[in-house]
């Protein structure tokens, strides 16, 4: 029989994995985390908000940040890598889905009802991470309202529930949310920076909670561990081979744990099951469904430079107020840090068109017949001072898909590469997106944009990628069962954005968080 390194090892240290964590300790097992990313200090998250290179995770290039941008040939990607994964970089902002997430076809014949059923697990993500409605309102609030009222859903625009700490911003204070057994807190400065991470300890990131607390309970947390596959041992469990994500010279040996929870985020629980089916060859009988049904949120992102080069809009959090342009359109406002200014390069203008190539030939064409106009973004000085960006999010049924293998995009090097599904690719071209971008202009005299990686290079860009790995009732539909187990591999989990299979509509932090709790309470308790 296998002697075991840790009961219990949890890939990534995201939404998924941090709730696993901490609920699996409390259950009595011993948990082992490991995230391949650094685990950061205030000092490193003040600096990533000003210096894009402390910012960027691109440990090739020798940029060992936390911010990490992702392209495929059909979908641009951004997400966070570090000790607390996504929440290091989200803007904190935590909404349930609408109604039709709960009956979507893709999961509904696996509960009674949905809605129900995460109602309770609902309310323990929105009490670990300290869900409030944002008090503040600044200037660009007032455009996204004058843009809904414009677009004639004023009755929807609202402040966005926040896990934030709305306190007194220059003296801390203990503990305001577990009774004093989490860390001391001080709140919101207004600074503008939730997506660069919070470097003064108001915004709830899961290092200030769940983590905070797994911890507390003798949870070991080791950073900078790249898990390249998983192993199944011949009397149960699983070897977990692991190497430095960045430095050759440092070796870590190969983990034995009874069992394995994939938390990863979508991107990377899917890279670590397709290595060891289709590379290692340690895990043969993951689905063929791997890498199906992936979501990008159905999203696309517009952008707004204040024509007034004297305007600030970086006052408040980066998102504080949201309206919905229609029953399944979800918008929210962003302001954007410093060291974001390279996103510059990224705006063009604004292109209507479902047709890719009319779209991108005719954006094309206004940067050579309209060279001053088009290229306004590039030249405008105090650039992320002036621009607000909207995110537009869609509960629709579009979906991308990713196989494995050698690819041009990462030097022939292993990885993911995106295809069309046959269920339709998420779309490059919201009419709603560019509609609300005039609407926010008029508002607040402002030229609209678009991103470059949409109207000329056709690409869904999102930072809620979901699926890869969903929950189906069989194999032939997904990768997991109902209690998120992978299909013919006992003890071995995928908990995080990978197992939703249908497009949440909304930011999908509290989702994702809500589920992992309802994983975390049906899982047995240590023997």
């Amino acid at each position: 029989m296998s002697e075991f390194d840790r009961d219990v090892v949890i890939i990534g240290s995201g939404f998924g994995g941090s709730v696993s964590a901490l609920r699996l300790a409390e259950k009595g097992w011993k948990v082992t985390v490991l995230e391949q990313g650094r685990r950061l200090d205030d000092a490193a998250i003040a600096k990533a908000g000003t210096d894009p290179r402390a910012l960027a995770w691109a440990p090739a290039l020798g940029l060992k940040g936390f911010f990490a941008q992702d392209v495929f040939r059909h979908v641009g990607i951004v997400r966070g890598i570090g000790v607390g994964g996504g929440s290091l970089v989200y803007a904190a902002v935590l909404l349930q889905p609408g109604e039709a997430f709960y009956r979507d076809a893709a999961w509904s014949a696996l509960s009674p009802d949905w809605q129900a059923e995460l109602a309770p697990h609902y309310a323990a993500a929105k009490y670990m991470l300290g869900v409030t409605p944002n008090p503040y309102h600044g200037i660009q609030d007032d455009w996204l309202r004058g843009a809904a009222e414009r677009m004639g859903v004023a009755d929807s625009f609202d402040t966005v529930p926040q896990g934030i700490f709305f306190g007194n911003p220059d003296h801390p204070a203990p503990d305001p949310f577990f009774e004093g057994e989490g860390p001391a807190r001080t709140g919101c400065n207004r600074c503008g920076r939730c997506i660069t991470g919070c470097a003064y300890g108001a915004k709830n990131s899961l290092d200030r909670n769940y983590l905070y607390l797994a911890e507390k309970r003798g949870v070991q947390i080791f950073p900078e561990r790249q898990v390249t596959h998983l192993e199944p041992l011949p009397d149960g469990g699983y070897l977990v081979h692991q190497r430095h994500p960045w430095d050759s010279k440092v070796s870590y040996p190969s983990l034995k744990a009874r069992k394995v929870i994939l938390s990863a985020g979508a991107l990377g629980t899917q890279e670590i099951l397709f290595a060891s089916r289709d590379r290692y060859r340690t895990l043969p009988k993951l689905p063929a469904s791997l890498g199906e049904h992936v979501r990008t949120n159905s999203e696309a992102i517009v952008g707004i430079l204040a024509n007034d080069a004297n305007v600030d809009v970086t006052h408040g959090a980066t998102i504080s107020s949201h309206f919905y342009a229609d029953d399944h359109t979800h918008i929210t406002q962003n302001r954007f840090p410093e060291s974001y200014s390279f996103m510059k390069w990224y705006m063009g203008p604004l292109e209507d068109g479902a047709q890719p190539l009319g779209r991108a030939l005719r954006t094309l064409g206004r940067f050579l017949t309209q060279p001053l106009a088009s290229t306004r973004s590039f030249r405008a000085k105090g650039w992320y001072k002036r621009i607000s960006v909207l995110t537009v999010m869609q509960h629709a049924d579009n979906e991308l898909a990713f196989t494995y293998g050698r690819t041009l995009l990462r030097g022939f090097r292993f990885g993911l590469k995106s295809r069309i599904s046959k269920g339709g690719r998420s779309p490059s071209y919201l009419p709603q997106a560019n509609a609300a971008a005039r609407a926010f202009a008029e508002a607040s005299n402002g030229t609209p944009l678009n991103t470059v990686m949409e109207s000329v290079g056709n690409l869904s860009v999102t930072a809620h990628i979901l699926g890869g790995a969903v929950m189906a009732a069989r194999p032939e539909d997904g990768v997991i069962d109902h209690n998120h187990e992978v299909f013919g591999y006992p003890g071995l989990y995928v908990v995080d954005g990978a197992a939703i299979p249908a497009n949440v509509g909304v930011n999908p932090s509290l989702t994702i968080t809500a589920l992992a709790e309802r994983f975390a309470a049906r899982f047995p308790i240590s023997s």
